[in-house]
């Protein structure tokens, strides 16, 4: 098994297990793979969701540019909710775990397709 199909079973593993959700293999597989190397870096496979500079990026860069979504509050309060169902108090929110988790509340899953 390869790097990245280790951290995709890492990322489903935290989905049921701190998420309380049954996983789509393939629409996670297409997260992970469209997060590109970030997902290798330390640095960048994490979420930084206490500092507002990092969920404006997951906004700008995820929500309006990856899923074609319009600008509106909506957005950022997708971020919070999907933020207090992973788990504020969880140390290593996983970058691709929270996309997945966005696609799926936005029913975006057809930009993976």
């Amino acid at each position: 098994m390869g790097k990245r199909d280790e951290l995709i079973a890492k990322y489903a593993e935290d989905l049921k297990t701190k998420c309380g959700m049954t996983p789509d293999m393939d629409l996670l597989t297409k997260v992970t793979i469209g997060c590109g190397p970030a997902i290798y870096s330390a640095d960048s496979a994490t979420v930084a969701a206490s500092q507002p500079s990092e969920l404006e990026t997951i906004k700008n860069n995820f929500l309006i540019k990856k899923l074609g979504l319009k600008d509106g509050p909506e957005l950022m309060d997708a971020i919070n909710s999907v933020i207090d169902t992973y788990g504020r108090s969880e140390r290593n929110k996983h970058r691709a775990v929270v996309y997945y988790m966005l696609a799926k509340h936005f029913r975006k899953e057809a930009v993976y397709a």
